[in-house]
């Protein structure tokens, strides 16, 4: 049996260039880094450029990707996501990168595709799938209709990170003070119950110790849920 490993990382840069007209503004797509043997790199790049629209995007090759950052000082290879994606914008004027990976062995295969902006180098979107019985081939056709997919799918304006960052800070003390009236309220409700059937067995069954017992710890319980709603 033949086995076979194959890595592939692809970062695909995305950008709107500004030699278009307003009615013909094209992303720009460029291919930075494929890492796999020349044939599946050729292969991935080929997928790419002939099924992406080539009226809304532009697609770069990984060659001129790298002339372009080949005079640059602080970007490396390694960077993929975070912080020094910011050097990928300053010298490409890219918005979004695409991370592909695909591995495998023997008839199995899988990979993942994810969608990174390089303003705060956070994770977009991402797809992953995996065939215990495809070839690399089929494997291949997969991850670049998922990279086409993905990088279609973002929006012309990129949501706000900041603003979203702000409002999950401010939502996450009032989402805790409801869980906390909640779960006083709930208290208060089972200790008036609590109280009320153990009053009702005090009465009925001639002063029975239990149900006093029962009445007076509904009664702690009620107290205690109004004390947890009121402060």
């Amino acid at each position: 049996m033949i086995r076979a490993v194959v890595a592939l990382s692809i970062v695909i840069s995305v950008t709107t260039t500004s030699a278009d007209t307003p009615s013909q503004r094209r992303r720009l797509v460029g291919i930075l880094d494929v890492q796999a043997s020349p044939e599946i790199a050729a292969s991935f790049e080929k997928g790419l450029e002939q099924q992406l629209d080539s009226k809304q995007y532009w697609l770069v090759p990984r060659a001129k990707m790298r002339e372009r950052l080949s005079n640059s000082t602080r970007w490396s290879e390694g960077c993929l996501v975070g912080p020094c994606l910011s050097e990928v914008r300053v010298q490409t004027s890219a918005d979004l990168v695409v991370i592909a990976a695909l591995t495998g062995s023997g008839t199995s295969f899988g990979y993942v595709v994810t969608v990174v902006r390089t303003d705060t180098g956070r994770i977009l979107s991402q797809e992953s799938e995996r065939c215990e019985i495809c070839t690399i081939n089929e494997a291949m056709t997969a991850a670049t209709l998922a990279t086409i997919q993905l990088v279609t799918a973002v929006p012309d304006v990129l949501p706000d990170d900041q603003a979203t960052a702000r409002s999950e800070a401010q939502a996450g003390p009032r989402r805790q003070l409801r869980r906390t009236r909640l779960t006083g309220i709930g208290l208060s409700l089972t200790g008036v119950v609590a109280a009320g059937i153990g009053t009702a067995l005090y009465l009925a069954q001639d002063a029975p110790d239990y149900a006093l017992a029962l009445a007076a710890a509904g009664g702690g319980l009620a107290l205690g849920g109004v004390l947890v709603v009121t402060f």
